[in-house]
């Protein structure tokens, strides 16, 4: 949440922790009804109202809301419906009916950790590329934005899909320890580890510049590193759930995650300080260019912004002297072609080279 960060920096992380101990607190008691509906719509609820609160929807919040989160939530809990019913073996994570079957099997291990991962993947691409297609939307927040929203959308209803049991079945009697972590593993640490995987695929399609960079090598380049992540910590998940009793096998699932998960946040903060520098450079570009009517330019090298009269791109130092000069009403100075080409990375090769510099 970047553009939250100077002006109200713990407001939503405040939201993030009630519900994660109201969550933990309703789940060491017994209400798993309640614990898992906290859990399940925590993150989303508080991430759309963040997105509400900067206007990064451009005003457009149903087409937003219904891509981004709806369609991908509906999409997810088909998908589980028929995965789950197509292969009944015990694919609840860490047993949580208290049985944990002796050995995996290698059917379970490829259908649970491998093709169910790939496929949710793709699933929750659907909505983002669509919506980072429109002329609205293409900068590299842009994408991140939606990839994060669909992620954890499709946590969400995967998880009421999978725990259908223990969302209607009442109170429980069971290990505190056990249900909490079940809780934080399905309601906090998976939707972040699929919303930023997402997230960082969809950044790669929308890329930088003008317009959106569409399916490009880079953007293949995120979608396996997406699909390797979320197979890491489904692979992780399956496995340590033969692990021990169901309580022990919880925890070691929940620092599983927890690594992979911080894996994908060091590459995300990379990501995010590239986002932010284009939306920087673009906002005092066009706040420049409407004074003096111009149009706005960008970088040939690594597609950046160029603010008004300057002889060298900000990012990467690439000198502007030989960039056409454009007139009152001309069109920009286009930049090279989305489909490929020598520009660099839009994951944090401008930030490095300006470093060079």
């Amino acid at each position: 949440m970047p553009r939250e960060a100077g002006r109200h920096p713990q407001t939503y992380r405040t939201a993030l922790t009630i519900t994660l101990v109201a969550a933990l607190l309703a789940a060491v008691l017994g209400a798993m009804p309640i614990a898992l509906l906290i859990a399940a719509f925590a993150i989303p609820v508080v991430y759309i109202t963040y997105l509400y609160d900067v206007n990064m929807w451009e005003d457009a919040p149903v087409a937003v809301t219904g891509l981004g989160f709806l369609l991908t939530g509906v999409l997810a809990a088909l998908f589980t419906l028929a995965w789950l019913n197509w292969m009944p073996f015990n694919s609840a994570v860490g047993g949580t009916d208290g049985i944990v079957a002796a050995m995996p099997t290698l059917t379970g291990f490829l259908v649970a950790a491998v093709a169910v991962p790939v496929v949710g993947e793709l699933i929750r691409q659907v909505g983002p590329l669509v919506l980072a297609s429109r002329p609205a939307f293409d900068d590299l927040m842009d994408g991140l934005t939606f990839g994060v929203i669909s992620g954890v959308a499709y946590a969400s209803f995967d998880t009421l899909v999978r725990h259908w049991d223990l969302l209607t079945g009442g109170m429980v009697v069971g290990q505190p320890t056990q249900l909490a972590s079940l809780v934080f593993l399905e309601g906090f640490v998976k939707p972040l580890v699929m919303g930023t995987a997402t997230g960082l695929a969809v950044a790669e399609f929308s890329g930088l510049g003008k317009g959106y960079d569409g399916f490009t090598g880079r953007y293949f380049g995120g979608l396996l590193l997406a699909i390797v992540a979320n197979i890491l910590f489904s692979g992780g998940v399956y496995l340590l759930g033969f692990v021990g009793t169901p309580s022990l096998s919880l925890v070691l699932q929940v620092l599983w995650g927890l690594l992979v998960l911080g894996l994908l946040i060091l590459r995300l903060r990379t990501v995010l300080q590239t986002a932010l520098l284009e939306g920087a450079l673009e906002a005092a570009s066009r706040a420049e260019d409407a004074e003096q009517g111009d149009a706005l330019g960008f970088c040939p090298r690594c597609e950046m912004p160029l603010l008004p009269g300057a002889a060298f791109c900000s990012a990467c130092g690439q000198s502007a002297r030989g960039r056409s000069k454009v007139s009152a009403g001309s069109s920009a100075v286009e930049a090279p072609p989305k489909s490929g080409g020598a520009k660099p990375s839009s994951t944090g090769s401008a930030t490095s080279e300006e470093g060079e510099k």
